[in-house]
């Protein structure tokens, strides 16, 4: 829709200059024509430019079409609403929201408001910076009124309001312009001035602040309701009092708060005094205890040793008695074992004898086996030697050191040598066989 209008308004304006721009070159066209009359006198010229007023004027007719049609097609801001006023009918009832609305050019036109949340403030704001740009009719005075003994108090007030969307036709018919001059302060002041005058100035500041604030907000409400203005929150930030009674306010504070302090330190005493009988009382509690405590330990203790000897004297009579019977048992144990050892030693002796006299018969056995042994060696010995002679001579060699060079003697027996070593081992074996034939008679 809002392209449509700027279109239509492009339309129109453009439509405007063409038709204007017709005009003036066909002006310029016939002045241009009589310059040159004036010059030439009366050389033949080209014939008169016509200028085309009927064509000019009907297209700049025209273009009043699109901009009547642009100028029916109304925009409603964000935040904002409004109602339609015609020139005949006057206001239309309805609300025309935030957005495009088309209605008849030239016979109605919409009256714009403002449906976001207003203030209005009496008094100085806390802060100047917070002041909005949508309450024009903030105040810097406090509201002037009067309290039960008839001394005037400054209040320093906010209300928060919106109007009403549904009721904006109302309000542009029967309400003077602008609400937030016209409307709102005279309803906020009248009601702030018929309620404090029943109050007096300690209920205002102190005892009764939020009761007063409830029935202002609610007398503020439901007046403001009547004509279409919405009430948020009403809110009492300050109440300045007079001069003299703040003064004498502030001195009777400082008696309350001096009385207050005094009780107080009255009170804390008194909760000393008491923790003081407290604490000796419980420290007498606390000795009666341990003392009873102590007197029930040594009882204890006594009937403990007490229990402790009933038990004692059979444990000592035991341990005597086990102290005789392990020294009976180390005598009778001493005795078994002299014993023991005595037996031990007898037949160690006996088997020493035993095994002495094995060992004997066991050497003449191996006495009587050897010398049979060699006695019958002896006797294959000789007759061998008998039969070979010369086996002595090899026997002697092998016996010899291995350093002895052998000579080799003639089997005859002349040479002195051999002669005399034959000799001499005969009468070795001659004796050898004499002394085995004495030894088994001596043994």
């Amino acid at each position: 829709m809002l392209l449509l209008k700027y279109l239509l308004m492009s339309g129109g304006v453009g439509m405007i200059l063409v038709a204007a721009g017709i005009l003036s070159y066909d002006v310029y066209l016939e002045m241009k024509y009589r310059r040159a009359m004036a010059v030439a006198g009366t050389v033949p010229l080209p014939p008169v430019p016509h200028v085309h007023w009927r064509g000019a004027l009907a297209l700049a007719l025209l273009a009043w079409g699109p901009l009547l049609l642009a100028a029916g097609i109304i925009v409603v801001p964000s935040g904002m609403a409004g109602v339609r006023v015609s020139q005949t009918s006057g206001t239309l009832p309805g609300t025309l929201y935030p957005g495009a609305h088309f209605v008849a050019p030239m016979a109605e036109s919409v009256s714009l408001f403002d449906t976001r949340d207003q203030l209005f403030t009496t008094g100085a704001l806390e802060d100047t910076a917070v002041k909005s740009s949508s309450a024009p009719s903030a105040k810097s005075e406090p509201l002037r009124v009067q309290a039960k003994e008839g001394l005037t108090l400054g209040l320093a007030i906010t209300v928060r309001y919106r109007l009403d969307p549904k009721r904006l036709d109302y309000i542009q018919s029967n309400l003077p312009q602008p609400i937030e001059k016209e409307i709102v302060p005279p309803v906020v002041a009248s009601a702030w001035r018929e309620l404090v005058p029943n109050y007096t100035v300690r209920e205002v500041f102190a005892t009764k602040r939020e009761e007063i604030r409830k029935r202002a907000s609610d007398v503020i409400t439901q007046k403001l309701a009547l004509d279409g203005i919405i009430v948020k929150e009403v809110m009492l930030r300050d109440i300045q009092l007079p001069p003299e009674y703040a003064k004498g306010l502030e001195t009777l504070l400082l008696k309350e708060q001096e009385n207050d302090r005094m009780g107080v330190e009255t009170e804390m005493q008194q909760k000393q005094v008491r923790i003081a009988e407290l604490e000796a009382e419980a420290t007498k509690a606390q000795q009666v205890k341990q003392a009873e405590g102590e007197a029930q330990v040594k009882v204890l203790q006594a009937k403990a040793e007490s229990d402790a000897m009933q038990y004692t004297l059979p444990l000592k009579q035991k341990q005597i008695e086990q102290s005789k019977l392990e020294a009976e048992a180390r005598k009778e144990t001493t005795v078994k074992n002299a014993e023991a050892m005595a037996e031990a030693k007898v037949i160690d002796s006996k088997a020493e004898m035993e095994r002495r006299k094995l060992l004997a018969d066991a050497e003449a056995d191996r006495i009587r086996v050897t010398a049979a042994a060699d006695a019958v060696r002896m006797t294959s010995e000789g007759a061998i030697l008998k039969q070979n002679p010369l086996l002595i001579n090899k026997i002697v060699a092998e016996r010899l050191s291995d350093k002895l060079q052998i000579m080799m003697v003639p089997a005859d027996g002349k040479f002195f040598f051999a002669n005399d070593v034959l000799h001499s081992m005969n009468m070795a074996n001659h004796s050898s066989q004499v002394q085995d034939s004495e030894d088994p008679q001596q043994k």
